[in-house]
């Protein structure tokens, strides 16, 4: 996304809806920013993996201690960001073979499974939205269907967040977020920026508009496995460890998933009205955003082309394959004519290279995409994807998880009704400090052993773990998307914390609710 100031004036009709403010780099949070060298974390890496190896007896034969010094140099450089994190996603490649914890040849094949395929599809598909505005003529549609005549505030910041979800449901949460924070602003941009009598009503409806794009994100993220890293990495461990198990399909994630996200929504809804709307912002905002200036930048993108209606057309075939492929039992789903053999990646990758063949009718030979198109693939995603499936099979493979998970003991004795919240209030803790898929990566292998040891279905405690990993609703560093609302400069960490918290123990209760009624359905957990 190109940044540009927006020098026009607000009622200027060629102004473009989607400005979005030039990031301030003193408000952009990370380790480097505040040390005068790196070196210092580079070389802690390999101390803390050398001290383990040395001073650290797990009473085995060394697997598990070398698995434990292996995740203390990766993880310290995660967390520092010492090497860039795609190189450090790629260190298992190296540290697994030389410490004896698996072959060079099991490791590489956890960065290119079927999840990570479906991931790689999907951004591409993505790619085609962004480079074709789709994004923008959507989201123009969805602001103008909900800003009401006049202006209803509470309506507006409910299609706002609405549409933020419906797109972080199919691509990752931080595009979703980028995509959707110029189109806050954008809107915004009508609003006075000081020095007014009104400038309190409007300066608490900014906060509400921006929390609700980042906060909407990471929800709409939790209803399908494209939405986030986290889901993947949930469903690729299932499948690595219990192969002989029903593999969790698009759909059943789906039927889960979009309940609760859709319960949490509505609790983020009912939150930033109550905490940002007073009773009258309603006529100090509707003096300043105009829905006849919305309809003139509608106008001026015209109708849809051939390009756009094919890209449309393809991503809304990839949905239905998605939903399709798997269904039940009685009802098998087309999936069953190829014997178990197609996956989601499978569908994912096919529907992207449609994008390689079709025309774009715009100059002669040219097709929907090109692989120039596709040079901003977020190839660090896929890397970390990868090096979270090498890490849980790892953890496995090397008894490490045995060892790990005497650590949540505590879960064994604890009734069972509170297991569900407990398990999500270790993970959502957790992942405030580091990245969402780190946190499942990290958590997920340690409950699946923890499973086994208390005798109870493993997505009782994988499902909760891997949703409370994407509650990082608290901080600004917790999620790449909050990060993306924090540098418009529009909300405060008092703010997230204000809205993050109560949403955070709306989230677990309604996973404590679910879970053991709809989640004991679509996951066969009893």
């Amino acid at each position: 996304m190109d940044d540009h100031p927006n020098h026009a004036s607000s009622h200027d009709p060629k102004t473009p809806l989607l400005p979005i403010r030039r990031p301030l780099q003193n408000q952009h949070f990370s380790f480097k920013s505040v040390l005068p060298t790196n070196y210092l974390f580079i070389l802690l890496g390999p101390l803390a993996c050398t001290f383990l190896c040395l001073f650290v007896d797990l009473h085995d034969h060394g697997s598990s201690r070398n698995m434990l010094a292996v995740l203390s140099w990766v993880f310290i450089w995660w967390l520092t960001e010492a090497v860039p994190m795609p190189i450090t996603s790629m260190s298992p490649l190296f540290l697994f073979p030389i410490f004896g914890i698996a072959s060079s040849e099991e490791v590489t094949r956890s960065y290119m499974n079927d999840v990570i395929s479906l991931m790689l599809g999907s951004f591409i598909l993505a790619l085609a939205v962004e480079h074709y505005n789709i994004h923008r003529r959507l989201a123009l549609n969805v602001t103008l269907l909900f800003c009401g005549d006049p202006l209803n505030p509470r309506l507006l910041i409910l299609g706002i967040c609405a549409t933020t979800a419906s797109i972080s449901m199919w691509m990752q949460n931080t595009a979703a977020a980028v995509m959707m924070m110029p189109v806050a602003t954008g809107i915004l941009q009508w609003l006075p920026e000081g020095g007014l009598e009104v400038q309190p009503a409007v300066n608490q409806f900014r906060k509400g508009v921006i929390l609700g794009v980042i906060y909407s994100a990471a929800i709409g993220g939790m209803s399908t496995l494209t939405g986030t890293g986290a889901n993947l990495i949930l469903v690729g461990m299932w499948g690595s460890s219990f192969p002989e198990e029903m593999p969790i399909s698009f759909s059943t994630w789906f039927f889960f998933g979009f309940p609760l996200a859709v319960v949490i929504f509505f609790a983020l809804w009912g939150l930033l009205c109550l905490c940002y709307l007073s009773k009258g912002s309603t006529g100090v905002l509707s003096c300043y955003i105009d829905k006849s200036s919305l309809k003139r930048e509608k106008e001026l993108l015209g109708p849809l082309d051939f390009a756009e209606k094919m890209i449309l057309a393809v991503f809304s075939l990839l949905v239905v394959l998605w939903m399709t492929r798997s269904i039940t039992d009685e009802v098998p789903g087309w999936g069953s004519l190829f014997h178990g053999r197609v996956g989601d990646g499978t569908v994912s990758v096919m529907m992207a290279t449609l994008l390689f063949i079709i025309p774009n009718r715009k100059q002669e030979g040219e097709k929907l995409m090109d692989w120039n198109k596709c040079k901003k693939i977020p190839w660090n995603v896929i890397l970390l994807l990868g090096a979270g499936f090498a890490i849980a099979d790892g953890v496995r493979s090397s008894g490490l998880a045995d060892i790990l998970s005497e650590s949540l003991g505590f879960l064994k004795t604890a009734p069972q009704l509170a297991i569900t919240p407990l398990v999500c209030l270790v993970s959502s803790s957790i992942t405030e400090f580091t990245s969402n898929n780190a946190t499942a990566t990290l958590v997920i292998p340690l409950l699946i052993q923890l499973a086994k040891t208390m005798s109870i279905h493993p997505l009782l405690l994988m499902v909760p773990g891997g949703i409370g990993a994407q509650l990082a609703f608290l901080l600004p560093t917790g999620t790449p998307s909050n990060i993306v609302g924090f540098t418009t400069g529009h909300i405060e960490i008092k703010d997230m914390i204000k809205i993050g918290l109560p949403l955070k123990v709306a989230a677990i209760g309604a996973l404590s609710l679910l879970m053991p009624t709809l989640g004991a359905f679509v996951f066969r957990t009893q």
